[in-house]
């Protein structure tokens, strides 16, 4: 096939040669120098190595022609895309100079251009910078350090008619390098702490710049700005964070901030939350703010949030509200099961330390009490309220319980009367065998359980005036089954005693009793001892039970505390959960 298109050429150049030497400019037998001389120096010279030559030449350009359809045929389909680009988008001549020359344009811009000197130099106007934010997350807000995070698109407008330029391109994209070359307004936030320009995987910096000389320049920023915080309410409160953005070396003699779009100037990410708090408003506002150097024009937004409470009810309120009700179980126990007692209410009371160093770990330290720390104060007053109330349940029962009384006094009248220790022994050996005694006279009662112990130190002489002043009698009192076993009226003197089986209320008042055991009045301890005993020798005659008895605090206890307790939670959740908190920008702390 190859040799077929070589001699077809070769024909073809042949049959050219020929048709040129048809027209008289050369012949086979006619020689150059026999033609006139205007037609010898135009006709070529033809031999055979020229012959050769073109018949090559013909056939070097025919392989070309055939490699360059293959080549075509064989990237056709990964070029038609690109191809039916550049034909729906046809680009006129002085687009493609304007596209190859915007280097040399933007050269030719900044050769005058004073990078120093603000857009409007004397113009006597100052230049109007135009801001907005689209927020794309916000949080954490901490209360701790009383500050706020957020990640945002930060945009600002504004033209320099130095940089306009003519030409079919409305815009032109540059690179971030331009902004070493020309003004840009020095902005910063007055309440931010640590902010910083997303670098990954290049700066994210956009600089736009258009044909009438208007710039935007939009970067991404976190940004971490203060929050003060009220939290006397806390954690039923509402906090307003403000962001304020302003000029740092600009007065508003030069310089004036402004909000683009004043009805969207900030706005946010669809579906963007935040962990502890509802977004409820936010407001946004322009004012001026006076410092030494003079006034600065400032921009102002404040977002208005809501705490949950979900989180501190289940961590925090429900587990101090059962402790409390816990420690209540108390009431219902035993008054002589002291240990009981005492270690459920110690134990209430140090879960509840537990439970209040636990909340105030995220806390600052403020030098009022906030809305938490009031529910667990209560809390800790109601558990030891709890333990006290059991300390005068077991003050009064010892000081009642018919125990036999340690008076001195009645030792030294038994001496006095001229019994002997073997006198007293006898006596009570005695009452073992006998019945037992049911005369209005017994006033030393002691309970019959499987055997009654009773010892009787007394010193061989009790004549001496010597005698023990404590632990006279020790003897346990048991639950009373049986009459209980009496020793016999000792002396005439030891009427006192009688005294005691008397069933009247004491004259003496409530207040009064109530005042005279704080004061802890010997005088006083003393009748009630006698009255108990008494008491208790008439219950025991009678066949009654009285150690197992109720206490009446007890009895009282156990419908005033929780009446009480109720009482101060609805209160609370009244005064706390009730308010609300509307925002103005006179109450949010700029």
């Amino acid at each position: 096939m190859i040799m077929l298109r070589i001699l077809a050429s070769c024909l073809i150049c042949l049959s050219l040669l020929e048709r040129q030497g048809g027209e008289g400019i050369t012949t086979a037998g006619t020689s150059p120098e026999q033609l006139p001389l205007p037609v010898a120096s135009k006709m070529p010279l033809i031999t055979s190595e020229f012959k050769a030559s073109r018949i090559y030449e013909s056939f070097r350009a025919l392989s070309t022609v055939q490699g360059k359809s293959r080549l075509s045929r064989r990237y056709v389909n990964d070029t038609s895309a690109y191809g039916a680009q550049r034909k729906a988008r046809p680009r006129t001549a002085s687009a493609d100079m304007l596209s190859r020359n915007i280097s040399s344009i933007l050269e030719n811009l900044l050769k005058r251009y004073e990078q120093s000197q603000l857009p409007t130099h004397g113009q006597g106007l100052p230049t109007v910078v135009r801001t907005n934010i689209l927020i794309r997350s916000m949080g954490p807000v901490s209360e701790l350090d009383m500050d706020y995070s957020m990640d945002c698109y930060f945009r600002q407008y504004w033209r320099d008619k130095r940089l306009s330029f003519q030409g079919p391109i409305k815009s032109l994209s540059l690179s971030i390098k331009m902004l070493d070359k020309i003004w840009r307004p020095d902005t910063y936030f007055y309440n931010g702490k640590h902010s910083h320009i997303h670098t990954i995987t290049v700066p994210n910096k956009l600089l736009r710049l258009d044909q009438d000389g208007g710039i935007l320049y939009s970067m991404r920023l976190t940004i971490k700005a203060t929050c003060p915080m009220e939290l006397k309410n806390f954690p039923m409160d509402r906090q307003s964070c403000p962001l304020i953005i302003g000029s740092y070396g600009y007065t508003n003699q030069q310089l004036v901030y402004e909000w683009q779009n004043h009805d969207d100037a900030v706005s946010f990410v669809p579906g963007m939350t935040l962990n502890q708090f509802d977004l409820i408003s936010m407001m946004h506002r322009n004012f001026t703010s006076t410092r030494r150097e003079g006034d600065f024009s400032v921009l102002h937004v404040a977002f208005n949030l809501k705490r949950h409470t979900g989180y501190f009810l289940i961590q925090v309120y429900v587990p101090c509200i059962l402790i409390v009700v816990l420690s209540w179980v108390s009431f219902w126990i035993h008054r002589e099961a002291t240990s009981d007692r005492v270690g459920l209410c110690v134990t209430a009371v140090l879960t509840l330390s537990t439970i209040s160093l636990d909340s105030r770990t995220d806390l600052p330290k403020v030098k009022y009490a906030t809305a938490l720390d009031w529910f667990l104060l209560m809390s800790f007053l109601y558990c030891i309220a709890t333990l006290l109330e059991f300390a005068g349940v077991h003050y009064f029962t010892k000081l009642g319980s018919g125990e036999i009384p340690r008076i001195d006094d009645e030792w030294e009248d038994i001496g006095a009367l001229g019994y002997s220790t073997g006198e007293i022994a006898d006596a009570a050996e005695a009452s073992d065998d006998s019945e037992p005694a049911n005369s209005d006279s017994d006033v030393f009662v002691f309970a019959d359980h499987d055997a009654l112990h009773c010892e009787l130190p007394l010193p061989a002489d009790l004549n001496g005036g010597g005698y023990p002043k404590r632990n006279t009698f020790s003897c346990p009192i048991y639950n009373q089954q049986e009459p209980a076993h009496i020793f016999p009226r000792l002396s005439s003197h030891a009427s006192t005693m009688e005294r005691t089986t008397q069933t009247e209320p004491p004259a003496v008042s409530r207040m009064r009793q109530m005042w005279l055991c704080l004061k802890g009045d010997v005088k006083f301890r003393r009748q009630r001892e006698r009255d108990a005993a008494a008491e208790k020798s008439v219950q025991g005659r009678q066949g009654a039970g009285y150690v197992n008895s109720i206490s009446l605090i007890d009895r009282v206890a156990r419908v005033a505390f929780p009446m009480t307790f109720a009482l101060f939670n609805l209160l609370y959740w009244l005064a706390y959960g009730m308010y609300k908190k509307e925002f103005s920008w006179s109450m949010i702390k700029a």
